[in-house]
């Protein structure tokens, strides 16, 4: 079967670029729109589109006219005949929502949940889906990011020395209890602080803050200007502080709290749009339901490198079943020689040109081609860089 161009649905959020995503495509700069997230797969809620036979269809609907010749029969058998993943090109301007991701049992809970009629506008669900949501993120442009609790020692100096104990007393007293409980009383004290004493304590954060060499504290700095009244922005005092450079990767499982702070990546995560919110977003937060997904261990980021499989060829394999990763770096002497999966392929090319295939399809960047399971092995010619996604084999 073909290979067939694949055409990205664009989001746009407020906390998107207006170059990023233009620039990489060749599109003028800016952009009238801040240009968020280009999605490449087949969730409801932003189809990708598959160019065959002169008409644009949905890769769902592709995929369900051969489910097992274009997902792969081992993957129809595992996942049902649905893409389990979703590959996003992510371009962020400003910091994101600080969130987290349910695992699966949440997942179908909370669908289950708003499904039964809780009354929920459809634009404020938390559970889109009943899927659980790991994420990958692989940094095209320096990446800034907050992800995972520091260690509890390193909190409560940094809390002390941003005045939060005084504001908050009862903080003191958890000081003897480095546990998980700890973390979660203090979020929850912090995030559900009355509003006069929480926006004195960003306040009085960023003051202490301000000058300091450590970049997690220039962005709460940045974070206090962008939301002076919202205890979110306080984020940097107690969750770990990461800068992803240019094909570097970071895992996120579920259950992580985090927030994107800046720059240009890949995203690739299992096919959910679950989020909860804590805040530094206009979007409604839920912190009952957010501290009832956190997972409160100490866990520092921990930036990933990718394993090279070939010379042209390096693999991100996160711990999940739904999706693997690959950074292709093709030149202009030679092709490289992609092997077969066994499940449907994304190709997202983002530099240069590269030809795909047998028929010689030409992807450039910004652009991404899907190959079906039964293509088996094939080209890639020409000098490029592309990520290839797909679902790994079971062990």
């Amino acid at each position: 079967m073909a290979i067939r161009p694949l055409e990205g649905h664009m989001q746009y959020y407020d906390w998107g670029s207006s170059t990023s995503l233009a620039s990489l495509q060749g599109r003028p700069v800016p952009s009238p729109h801040c240009e968020a997230e280009l999605w490449f797969g087949a969730h409801p809620d932003g189809p990708a589109k598959v160019h065959t036979d002169g008409r644009r269809v949905p890769l769902a609907e592709w995929i369900e006219a051969d489910p097992e010749g274009r997902l792969g029969a081992a993957v129809v058998a595992r996942f049902g005949a649905e893409l389990p993943f979703l590959l996003k090109l992510l371009a962020v301007a400003r910091p994101l929502s600080l969130q987290v991701h349910p695992d699966s049992e949440k997942a179908q809970e909370g669908f289950a949940r708003e499904r039964r009629g809780s009354g929920v506008p459809d634009k404020e669900r938390r559970y889109r889906d009943a899927r659980h949501k790991p994420e990958l993120v692989c940094a095209l442009s320096p990446f800034h990011a907050l992800q995972g609790f520091r260690p509890w020692p390193e909190i409560q100096e940094r809390l002390r020395g941003a005045g939060v104990y005084g504001g908050l007393p009862g903080l003191e007293a958890l000081a003897e209890r480095p546990a998980p409980e700890t973390g979660r009383a203090l979020l929850k004290s912090l995030l559900t602080v009355e509003p006069r004493a929480g926006s004195a304590l960003v306040r009085g954060a960023a003051a202490w803050a301000q000058g300091s060499e450590d970049p997690s504290l220039a962005w709460l700095v940045r974070l206090a200007e962008a939301y002076p009244d919202d205890p979110a922005a306080l984020a940097p005092l107690f969750l770990d502080f990461v800068e992803l450079q240019p094909g570097q990767g970071l895992y996120l499982p579920p259950g992580e709290l985090h927030c994107y702070l800046e720059g240009f990546a890949i995203e690739l995560m299992a096919s959910s749009d679950n989020v909860v919110r804590a805040g530094l977003t206009s979007k409604p937060v839920d912190v009952p339901e957010l501290l009832r997904l956190t997972r409160f261990a100490p866990r520092p980021a921990q930036p990933l490198d990718a394993e090279p499989t070939s010379a042209a060829e390096a693999v991100f394999a996160p711990p999940v079943s739904e999706f693997r990763l690959s950074l292709i770096r093709t030149g202009a002497a030679s092709a490289h020689r992609v092997p077969a999966s066994g499940s449907l392929e994304i190709l997202l090319c983002v530099e240069g040109r590269a030809r795909v295939g047998a028929d010689g399809s030409e992807l450039r960047a910004g652009t991404a081609a899907v190959v079906p399971a039964d293509a088996g092995a094939y080209s890639v010619r020409g000098e490029a860089v592309l990520y290839r996604a797909w679902v790994p084999s079971p062990d």
